[in-house]
């Protein structure tokens, strides 16, 4: 009876939690979620960004690919747009870092404002106004949808730096040991 009773109580105790939890909190499950993965992928590009020499940012596997800073620059311009069609934002479009910069620090700088305009597209975002739809190239999608074809976006980008990581000699940042 007593373990009944306890064990009665710590339900009551949790759905009255829960119940009490801000609305904000609950309305987030999926957007955090989604906002984790953003988060690692968007550490990964960041330190490879960081990373790579400045004499390697000019580097190609073979001549029909992006070097290494314009596949950052690339990931850059797609995440500004990508965000802004997440959020409807028109007055901002793709960038254009890939077709107008070189150095390794104006690249850099070029993707951390485009990660931290994706960061405060999340913030917009719950789980609610996160299923209204946006446009994305035409086809009406969920708008957290949006943002995660954005971080699909990266990772697919960030398959290719490792291949150019390891062409360097180097080591990956998801690769290395405490990172």
């Amino acid at each position: 009876m007593r373990r009944a009773t306890f064990t009665s109580a710590f339900v009551v105790l949790c759905v009255l939690g829960a119940s009490v939890r801000p609305a904000a909190a609950q309305d987030r499950t999926y957007t955090d979620a989604l906002k984790k993965q953003w988060d690692q992928i968007k550490d990964y590009v960041s330190k490879s960004a960081e990373l790579m020499p400045e004499d390697a940012y000019a580097f190609k596997p073979t001549p029909a690919v992006r070097s290494f800073g314009e596949m950052i620059a690339h990931v850059s311009d797609a995440s500004y747009g990508i965000c802004a069609m997440a959020i409807g934002d028109t007055s901002r479009s793709f960038g254009n870092a890939e077709k107008t910069m070189q150095k390794k620090a104006d690249i850099q700088a070029a993707l951390k404002s485009a990660f931290a305009y994706c960061d405060a597209a999340f913030q917009k975002l719950d789980d609610q106004s996160g299923r209204e739809p946006a446009d994305l190239m035409g086809q009406p999608t969920p708008r957290l949808m949006v943002l995660a074809f954005n971080t699909q976006h990266s990772w697919e980008h960030y398959g290719n730096l490792t291949t150019y990581f390891r062409l360097k000699g180097m080591v990956p940042p998801s690769s290395q040991r405490g990172m």
